[in-house]
């Protein structure tokens, strides 16, 4: 009898609520004791590796001389994004996709959510004016250092997080992502414990296009001509290899390789955000039918960029793989090191 009352009891409270309190609590799913272990350890990890690979690239590029160019300042920048996404995004994130609430306040929803869009934006800014870099680098490269000098590689990295923090904070805080459709929102959506960006059919639209679609077709189309450059340079250095212009050679090497880098930089960028950009846009127009786990996971693939950049760096950067071993071994204090020559020079 008692354990009968006891299965009845259970079956009639109903679904889990993130705060059983609450008369508009979200509902929780709740998964297994091991799952969650998992979990936390796996996102963890994720978060960790992001951090350390990112400060990695900041430390080296601050501290050696020789790394300081325009090129290596936007890369620098990108890599604050990504370690802020790391070190201040993914944690919250994590306890929100673990135990499916949000329990951290509607005050730092807001917060945690305007700086998620701002270095979102952030990054894609920075990849389309590091195409602009590549693009005079490899196009016009008698005009390279006077066109793209470090006071301009400043201002690129000014507009980039500038722009990308007021459209953040103004999309969340002035709830310009619900405008039209509050009523909605507040009947179907809001409820304690639910930390999302919700946005109508037009703010979707609109900000999928400007924050996304756009930034990618300037970005694609750069160096699409830059491609296309780089394929007539290639027949042009070989004659220049015969007739013994062996610097010409190398300097185009060079330019050559940091724009293939960083183009395979731009692709694992767009190819990791793009689930969460597609779902994004087309969610209101199927009356927001998606689940809730179809964009935590395509949100955390999004994250997943920020870990890959490091490791693209290692891949294809000698110099990285010095500068690597060089702050690991703590050779950094040693006197002088900020001077070392980090560049292969038949590389």
């Amino acid at each position: 009898m008692d354990l009968n009352n006891s299965t009845q009891t259970r079956i009639d409270r109903g679904p889990v609520l993130c705060f059983e309190s609450s008369n508009n609590s979200c509902e929780r799913f709740v998964y297994p004791s091991e799952i969650q272990i998992l979990l936390y350890l796996f996102f963890s990890a994720i978060a960790l590796t992001t951090v350390c690979g990112n400060l990695v690239v900041i430390i080296a590029i601050i501290h050696f001389k020789q790394l300081h160019t325009p090129t290596n300042y936007l890369t620098l920048s990108l890599a604050v994004a990504d370690l802020l996404i790391g070190g201040f995004v993914m944690p919250p994130s994590m306890l929100r996709s673990v135990e499916t609430c949000w329990y951290l306040g509607d005050v730092f929803c807001k917060i945690h959510s305007s700086v998620d869009i701002m270095l979102c934006i952030t990054s894609l800014l920075h990849i389309s004016f590091i195409s602009i870099d590549r693009y005079y680098a490899v196009c016009h490269p008698l005009q390279y250092r006077s066109k793209i000098t470090p006071p301009i590689s400043l201002i690129m990295i000014s507009l980039s997080w500038g722009l990308a923090a007021f459209v953040g904070f103004a999309m969340v805080f002035l709830q310009l992502n619900i405008m039209g459709d509050e009523e909605f929102y507040f009947t179907n959506v809001d409820c304690k414990g639910a930390c999302i960006i919700f946005q109508t059919a037009a703010a979707s639209t609109i900000s999928s296009f400007l924050a996304f679609g756009l930034p990618a077709i300037i970005a694609v189309s750069i160096y699409l001509k830059i491609l296309l450059v780089a394929q007539k340079q290639s027949k042009s250095i070989q004659h220049s290899a015969h007739m013994g212009k062996k610097n010409c050679v190398s300097i185009n090497k060079s330019e050559g390789k940091a724009t293939k880098t960083l183009a395979i930089i731009m692709g694992v960028f767009f190819v990791s955000i793009s689930p969460f950009f597609f779902c994004n846009l087309v969610d209101p127009f199927l009356d927001y039918t998606i689940p809730p786990t179809v964009f935590d996971v395509f949100l955390w693939i999004g994250y997943l960029n920020s870990l890959c950049n490091p490791f693209v760096y290692a891949f294809f950067y000698r110099w990285f793989r010095k500068a690597l071993r060089i702050i690991l071994l703590a050779k950094i204090f040693q006197a002088n090191s900020s001077q070392l020559d980090l560049m292969e020079r038949h590389d």
